[in-house]
């Protein structure tokens, strides 16, 4: 999702992510900025598995962002993983991400994208998903915002739009047995 979410876009992540994390399905995203980082810290809370696909290599020079370099410590340390498939100490670049998005779409059993505007790499990951044939599943958002014009076309191209984890939870055919969060 985007990098820079008004609080609809961070709650609908936490909403949707937290009873998919409290069920013990692993997340994937990218440790970037907003929606990616808040998917990831919303996993940690509910003792969740978290993936994180860097756009840069491993060592901590390079990666990106530098600002989540606490949050990649603790995806370690709660038993989660970071993955590149850059060198160690490869810095990121702006064409590496398009690269580490088509992984998260191929780790992916499913790719939900929340917000995100018309030029962005979540459609990258989204077009992905779709070419290996991952459900695309979007948060419907208002008319008015910039950030809904991706998951708006993605619905138009097909998307399954996702009102609630029960969504996420049919989409992935899992059970519907899973723990309730608060």
């Amino acid at each position: 999702g985007t990098r820079t979410p008004p609080s609809y876009g961070r709650e609908a992540c936490r909403a949707l992510v937290r009873p998919v994390a409290a069920a013990r399905i692993p997340i994937i995203s990218g440790l970037a900025l907003g929606i990616d980082t808040e998917a990831h810290i919303t996993t940690l809370s509910e003792q969740g598995s978290t993936l994180a696909v860097l756009g840069s290599g491993l060592h901590r020079n390079v990666l990106y962002p530098a600002s989540n370099k606490r949050l990649a410590d603790e995806i370690i340390n709660k038993g989660g993983a970071l993955i590149s498939e850059f060198p160690i100490t490869f810095k990121a670049s702006q064409w590496t991400f398009p690269l580490r998005n088509r992984i998260i779409a191929g780790l992916a059993s499913a790719v939900l994208v929340v917000e995100a505007r018309e030029k962005s790499g979540t459609r990258i990951t989204a077009r992905y998903a779709a070419e290996y044939n991952r459900d695309v599943l979007t948060v419907p958002g208002s008319i008015f915002s910039t950030n809904s014009w991706t998951p708006h076309f993605l619905i138009k191209e097909g998307a399954t739009p996702v009102t609630s984890a029960d969504d996420i939870f049919e989409a992935l055919g899992v059970s519907k047995t899973y723990p309730e969060t608060e």
